[in-house]
């Protein structure tokens, strides 16, 4: 496999964990309306669910050593998630500061700031990683009969302890240079304020196709380079409290796509959709807005973003640059929302009365603005340039979405475009994506994968293939393994 197909896989197995945010946001943003100035302190019920969500926020790299694990390994089985979880266990203790302190024979006061930040979401990925390697590659082991209560699943966490253990002198003496190179990283972004929100923005969206933006985000919403963006804004008052967050300045990394989710991408559906050509309007629509109502209502972009990200990639270009633009204007502003899944309509409103969000109506105003810029650019850009996004196809009409409502037979369908199982060498999904390795791409009809209803596919060296389905995906997927 690749480089870019093994990070296909890691961001996939990513989805995992991240998949509990929208819990955690759901509980902080209900217990934040119910006590917005007493986060709990004025109401027993609102601090119940305050403290529910923070239980999943304050356990994110854990999450991530499970969850990944879990997520890479072959058969998603629950060892390959103990075995995560005891590594995690080894690394964060054997490198706790006191046992560095310990181990090294050197007074706790000069052990490096690195080994206080050792639990991290960083730690937990690449445990996880390492986890699911070993699972994938000792569980099916046997050992000598008197062993044998250790062979296969068992074996895994015993050996990934061993590993780890290894591993954790290794990262004594590279992790805080990692750290430290991670802290200048997001210094330097953190350093250039607003400007520096615009950045990742942008950058955010140009790794949409390859499905690596997680990476990204992972420094600036997470505690990587003690950024940790989405964590300190649902902290609220308590984040405020204990330093870890400024009103007007914690969300910046999230506040300004808001504009972009709810109206902006919206506005580029009108554009297509009016931009078509009369004969394929009405399919058009059909599509266009379903994929404006997810992105408006769920911060859920990709079904809309891959309507034109190949066909006319001048216009995803425009869209990374507005998109950079709308972060920056929000965070110069501090116009500020937050969220825990995406920016769209639901997240907004639990995060109203969170005690960061500051000003954070002006988001809509925002996007009224970028809904009203998205359309005339997108618009005018594809008339003027001959774009042929959805609808202004010269050789035919846009291939009519199959109607199919049983799961099961769609995922047959999907199968039997894709080659069937014989050419398919992994089934995997994270939110929006099928994620697949096959034997011969070269036999897989990417109209007929549209026709069912794929809004998009991601080619990935030779054998890697993502097909965008929106929240469908991973139910397809289950189908697809089930069909076996």
């Amino acid at each position: 496999m690749n480089i870019l197909g093994y990070l296909q896989k890691i961001g996939r197995a990513l989805m995992v964990p991240v998949a509990v945010l929208p819990a955690a946001a759901i509980l902080m943003g209900i217990g934040y309306w119910i006590d917005p100035n007493g986060w709990g302190g004025g109401s027993p019920l609102a601090a119940f669910l305050i403290k529910a969500g923070a239980a999943i926020i304050d356990s994110m790299p854990i999450l991530f050593a499970v969850g990944v694990a879990y997520g890479m390994s072959k058969d998603k089985d629950g060892s390959a998630a103990l075995a995560g979880l005891v590594g995690f266990l080894v690394v964060t203790t054997l490198l706790s500061p006191g046992a560095v302190a310990q181990l090294q024979g050197i007074p706790l006061e000069q052990v490096p700031a690195a080994f206080g930040k050792i639990s991290n979401q960083f730690i937990g990925i690449l445990t996880g990683v390492i986890a699911a390697e070993l699972y994938n590659r000792f569980s099916s082991v046997e050992l000598h009969k008197a062993l044998a209560f250790f062979s296969g699943r068992r074996l895994v966490p015993i050996i990934t302890s061993v590993v780890m253990m290894a591993v954790s002198f290794v990262l004594m003496a590279v992790w805080p240079v990692i750290y430290g190179g991670l802290v200048h990283f997001g210094e330097s972004i953190v350093g250039m304020g607003s400007t520096g929100a615009g950045i990742y923005a942008f950058f955010n969206r140009l790794l949409i196709p390859i499905g690596l933006h997680h990476a990204l985000n992972s420094v600036f919403w997470f505690d990587v380079a003690g950024i940790n963006d989405i964590p300190n804004f649902l902290g609220g008052q308590s984040s405020i409290d204990a330093g870890k967050a400024v009103a007007g300045v914690t969300g910046m990394y999230q506040a300004g796509f808001f504009p972009i989710m709810m109206f902006g991408l919206p506005g580029a559906a009108l554009a297509i959709y009016h931009s078509a050509k009369k004969e394929n309007k009405e399919k058009v629509a059909s599509i266009m807005i379903a994929a404006a109502f997810a992105a408006f209502f769920t911060g859920v972009t990709e079904p809309l973003e891959f309507s034109f990200m190949f066909v006319a990639p001048v216009l995803y270009v425009i869209h990374a640059i507005l998109t950079g633009i709308s972060v920056f204007i929000a965070a110069s502003m501090h116009w500020i929302a937050g969220f825990g899944f995406s920016a769209g309509l639901v997240d907004m409103v639990l995060s109203s009365r969170n005690p960061l969000a500051v000003n954070w109506y002006m988001l809509l105003l925002q996007g009224l603005v970028f809904f009203g810029i998205y359309y005339s650019v997108f618009r005018l850009v594809i008339v003027k340039l001959n774009l042929k996004t959805p609808g202004r196809e010269d050789d035919e009409a846009i291939p009519a979405k199959a109607v199919i409502t049983d799961r099961t037979e769609l995922a047959k369908q999907y199968l039997e475009v894709l080659g069937g199982h014989d050419n398919l060498v992994t089934i995997d999904a994270c939110i929006t994506r099928l994620r697949l390795t096959l034997k011969d791409r070269s036999i897989v009809d990417e109209r007929q994968l549209k026709a069912l209803g794929a809004a998009g596919v991601v080619k990935l060296g030779e054998q890697n293939l993502q097909v965008i389905l929106g929240p469908l995906a991973e139910i397809i997927a289950g189908e697809m393994k089930a069909l076996r």
